[in-house]
């Protein structure tokens, strides 16, 4: 099979819609998926949950290019760190509203006062660590922004700028970690970005689509499109 790479992942999954941000001056795509359907075969791990459904089948594996939309996902990512990802996933819209909206120029302002109105916040996880790291990694952030490459960059540069389309066919061949994410996991630690071990890196590249994770059996899987398109 080849490989479809960023376009065909996207194409494979549903049609991407062009957006222009004013405030950023950035230009946007937004994968269009259709709804979740109880008839389609996916991968196990969302069981019957409508929330972790729709979660797989509109988000998880989509390429993600956007700085800010990445560094949100990167630090959720680290608050699920010993917990199940349906926690933070039910918690999102909290995290979001405590957070600022994940705005890194705002976090990264937080003081110990703000952290401990934080800590307070039961919509949340009320990890001090957690909360500290994001603070530091929006700081991180933000010098990779002025003087680095940019954060999409950065982890895209990783894998040539495209999607690794994997071929699994049961979750137990899934890795928790790869030679990758060590690597990744050693160049974010390095410019001061917390949460980032390998493992908590592995399941980031898999959400935002740097590696495509879900099962050749799965509808969200590109073999599974041309399968399709092939049978006519």
């Amino acid at each position: 099979m080849r490989d479809l790479g960023a376009v065909g992942a996207r194409a494979a999954v549903g049609y991407a819609r062009c957006s222009y941000r004013p405030a950023t001056g950035a230009f946007t795509h937004t994968l269009m998926i259709p709804a979740p359907s109880q008839h389609l075969p996916r991968c196990p791990w969302p069981g019957q949950d409508a929330l972790y459904l729709e979660y797989h089948d509109r988000e998880w594996g989509v390429p993600e290019y956007d700085d800010r939309a990445l560094f949100e996902k990167l630090v959720l990512d680290g608050f699920q760190a010993g917990l199940s990802w349906l926690i933070i996933l039910r918690k999102r819209e909290n995290f979001r509203r405590a957070f600022d909206g994940f705005a890194p120029e705002k976090i990264a302002r937080y003081t110990p006062k703000r952290v401990e109105r934080l800590m307070g916040n039961e919509g949340i996880v009320r990890n001090r660590m957690k909360i500290e790291g994001a603070v530091l990694s929006a700081r991180a952030w933000l010098d990779v922004m002025e003087s680095g490459p940019g954060f999409s960059k950065l982890l895209w540069d990783h894998v040539d700028g495209r999607p690794r389309i994997n071929r699994f066919r049961s979750v137990r061949q899934i890795p928790a970690q790869t030679v990758l994410s060590v690597t990744l996991s050693k160049a974010l630690a390095v410019r001061g970005f917390r949460f980032c071990g390998p493992t908590i890196v592995y399941a980031f590249m898999q959400a935002v689509g740097m590696v495509n994770d879900h099962l050749v059996s799965c509808h969200r899987h590109p073999d599974f499109a041309l399968r399709r398109s092939r049978r006519g």
